[in-house]
Order: C-alpha cells, then structure tokens, then sequence
C-alpha cells in the first residue's frame, strides 16, 4: 500500500506544478514582446499577405 500512497503523492504534487510552469513560460514570453504603434504593426502584418491574392 505504500507504493500506492507514493504515487497518489507524487500525482498530487505534478498536477499542481504544472499549472505553475505553464504560467511562468506564459509570463517569460508577455516579458518578451515588442510592442508596436498601429501604423507599424498593419505594414508588418500586411508583409505577411500575398499582394497578388488580395482584392481591392
């Protein structure tokens, strides 16, 4: 029984770090970002566009 005790221990314990891991990655990365104006950021996003396929 107590390698049953063990494994409920060890279950319990990685369902909550993982929450906790997820969230420090999730942080790293906001830390991370560039923030642009919103001229700046519809050219870099119209960059990512085919301008033969768009319509006017």
């Amino acid at each position: 029984m107590p390698a049953g005790t063990g494994l409920v221990v060890v279950f319990l314990l990685l369902s909550l770090a993982a929450p906790l891991v997820l969230y420090a990655l999730v942080r790293s990365e906001r830390d991370q970002r560039v923030e642009t104006d919103r001229e700046t950021a519809e050219r870099l996003a119209r960059r990512d566009t085919d301008d033969e396929s768009r319509t006017r």
